[in-house]
């Protein structure tokens, strides 16, 4: 199982290329970067984790921009959103972004997706709360088209293009693996049909062994190969026994949170997160 780490990349913590190098440095497999715009004043929405919404969520530096210069100043470690709100995002923009981000990176690239909790920031961008799902499948299906084919076009209810041209295309074919951050049985219902990984919150998930099977049950009635679909967990505990409890059920990678700190105490923490990298034999 691989250990990967997810930066709250603020105006106030580590830059996020140099997060990105001292991660390189002690053998992480890959970095994570969140997405908000923005975050309503209102606060209508509540914070899925109860209590107050933590600071960094209206801090945070636009993903792309910060994984590209993260891509910049590294050469091995791979580079993800988690996740990118695509339910926020023109989708003929987005995949320009995603295809030059691979290009820029080499092929490091993970789209990591999802559609979202706080309901009046997307209402901000046009999509309602109860459409996000809908609006984020034909996004994604649009995008598919434009990172394939060379003359794209697309038709439906949320989006609507006629042929188009857009270059880059990505250097991963047929594109970046998709990974959705979801943990309700319909969103591994989602990932079966269109997804290339499955990213839920630790907390999220109640039974791990059966949403396990649950997901690949429903890869097996779409035709898929359950080993097709790597599993990663967001907000992975830093505790050795419930890391190789994951690692003896699959799951292909634990990502560990890094909150927004300074230099100093974020060194700290990936020190101590890297120890459990041989802990694990690995």
């Amino acid at each position: 199982m691989r250990l990967a780490t997810m930066l709250y990349a603020t105006d106030y913590a580590m830059r996020p290329d140099d997060f990105a190098v001292a991660c390189e440095e002690r053998g992480f497999e890959s970095v994570w970067y969140p997405e908000h715009t923005h975050i309503p004043v209102s606060r209508r929405t509540p914070f899925p984790g109860g209590g107050e919404l933590p600071r960094e969520y209206s801090h945070i530096h636009d993903p792309f921009i910060a994984l590209a210069a993260a891509a910049t100043a590294t050469k091995h470690i791979k580079i993800a959103t988690g996740v990118c709100l695509v339910i926020e995002r023109d989708p003929i923009v987005l995949a320009k972004e995603v295809a030059t981000l691979d290009m820029l990176s080499r092929g490091r690239f993970m789209f990591g997706i999802g559609a979202g909790w706080n309901a009046e920031e997307m209402e901000n961008h046009g999509t309602p709360f109860a459409e996000r799902w809908k609006v984020l499948e034909e996004r994604l299906e649009a995008m598919k088209k434009i990172w394939t084919e060379e003359a794209a076009e697309y038709h439906g209810k949320y989006v609507s293009f006629d042929p188009l041209w857009s270059w880059p295309k990505p250097v991963q074919k047929p594109y970046p693996p998709i990974v959705m951050g979801a943990s309700t049985p319909y969103g591994r219902e989602r990932v079966a049909r269109y997804c290339d990984g499955w990213v839920p919150l630790d907390m999220m998930v109640e039974d791990l062994p059966a949403a396990i099977a649950d997901l690949h049950a429903r890869l097996r009635r779409h035709g898929r190969r359950p080993e097709d679909v790597e599993i990663s967990i967001f907000w992975a505990p830093d505790d050795p026994d419930k890391l190789r409890r994951y690692q003896d059920l699959g799951v292909d990678r634990a990502i560990l949170a890094v909150p927004a700190l300074d230099d100093d105490a974020t060194l700290k923490l990936l020190d101590r997160y890297s120890s459990l990298r041989q802990q694990l034999g690995g």
